[in-house]
């Protein structure tokens, strides 16, 4: 089990961040007529598998998680770290992990409601959830929905089964297609995630994936390249891989996909339909806070 306990403003990283930001803003260097605008990001540390190219800080949990004393000490963190924006109004909320959507309904609905307590949120706040096909129920995802979270991003990777059991995932294709679904029938606003240059992958193979999922006509697509990453399982025990020209051959697919799809590509790996952009998204990318 990780133990889990709150981070107090003197040993918190992000914490130390935003008051050296705020002692810069305060010497003057920068002339801003307003502070730029604030993002939440909220991570959920748990997954039922670690995928064996995710260099992303998460865990397998084993067996049960402890989700209320998780939640109690995420609001305690988030707490102790408010006089460093009082005042300030939140505009998005990225819920990332892990795998978020292992959190019950109503630990979403607490983790929200103990943001709103303490928050001012926006009124038209985008608050997104990360969530694995291989966790969707349709009844769970519609709590959600009804706790407030108003956009998904879905971790499909792909809808070939060979390349998801490569990668580790612990869905299918059918299952993929089932929490498009779902997502659909609950969400006006979602992204699909997906993965190229994967292991042995075609040209034709990435073609497939990248229609199927145009096909779902998501507001939002975000397209990774597989990366190796160091202290991954991958880099230990390194897959074949398209090579470069390979893999160039299967991005310029993906940018003529697109566009004839209407998705306009508006940062490294995100593509979206107009005015569907990311907002979480664009606040870093335009160096928001």
């Amino acid at each position: 089990m990780i133990p889990i306990k709150p981070v107090g403003p003197a040993s918190s990283t992000i914490g130390g961040a935003a008051r050296a930001a705020h002692a810069y803003l305060k010497s003057g260097t920068l002339n801003l007529t307003s502070l730029p605008p604030l993002s939440l990001y909220v991570h959920f540390p748990w997954c039922v598998r670690k995928c064996p190219y995710c260099d992303f800080n998460s865990h397998e949990a084993q067996g049960d998680f402890p989700e209320e004393a998780y939640l109690t000490a995420l609001r305690a963190d988030l707490e102790s770290a408010l006089p460093l924006i009082w005042g300030r109004k939140i505009y998005t909320i990225f819920i990332g992990g892990g795998t978020p959507s292992l959190l019950s309904a109503a630990g979403i609905d607490r983790l929200l409601s103990d943001l709103r307590s303490l928050l001012p949120l926006d009124g038209n706040a985008e608050i997104t959830m990360e969530a694995n096909p291989g966790t969707f129920e349709a009844e769970k995802f519609k709590a959600y929905r009804t706790s407030g979270i108003n956009r998904l991003s879905i971790g499909i990777q792909s809808f070939n089964p060979q390349h998801l059991q490569v990668l580790g995932r612990i869905h299918d294709g059918d299952q993929a297609r089932r929490a498009v679904e779902i997502a659909q029938a609950n969400f006006d606003n979602f992204n699909l995630d997906l993965m190229y240059a994967l292991p042995s992958q075609t040209l034709q193979e990435a073609r497939m994936d990248v229609s199927t999922a145009i096909g779902f006509a998501p507001p939002h697509l975000s397209l990774y390249h597989l990366t190796l990453e160091p202290n991954t399982y991958f880099a230990k025990y390194p897959p074949i891989v398209p090579d470069d020209d390979a893999s160039a051959e299967i991005q310029d697919m993906i940018e003529s996909l697109t566009h004839a799809a209407g998705y306009g590509h508006y940062e490294v790996s995100a593509y979206a339909q107009a005015g569907k952009q990311a907002r979480h998204n664009l606040n870093y990318w335009q160096f928001g806070d």
